[in-house]
């Protein structure tokens, strides 16, 4: 006789895997856009993901606060610039995050 699947015992669930920080669209879109690249100037994130200024430095402020991204200002010529990255625990979460979100997916297969 087969065991119920509330029977089975396969260990913790994977959404216990997920990142809580990442639970908003916004900031996920934030740490994927980061992921892919060394470091990206701050429009060119804002225009990515399709958010306002000021929605993206409270994101920003938000995963930095986590230690997940870092804020660089300087000037390309005169024009004051920002840049973003994401550190070394913040990929670790973003990836980790995505493991869980697989596992979960999965499954439902």
């Amino acid at each position: 006789m087969t065991p119920e699947p509330a029977a089975v015992v396969r260990g913790p669930h994977p959404r216990h895997g997920l990142e809580p920080l990442l639970a908003s669209a916004v900031r996920l879109s934030v740490v994927a856009a980061l992921a892919a690249v060394e470091k990206a100037e701050f429009g060119s994130v804002r225009d990515l993901v399709e958010i306002t200024d000021s929605a993206l430095s409270k994101q920003v402020s938000r995963l930095e606060e986590a230690g997940w991204v870092t804020v660089e200002k300087g000037q390309v010529g005169r024009r004051p610039r920002t840049w973003l990255r994401l550190t070394g625990e913040g990929g670790t979460a973003y990836r980790r995050h995505l493991a869980a979100l697989r596992a979960i997916a999965g499954s439902l297969d």
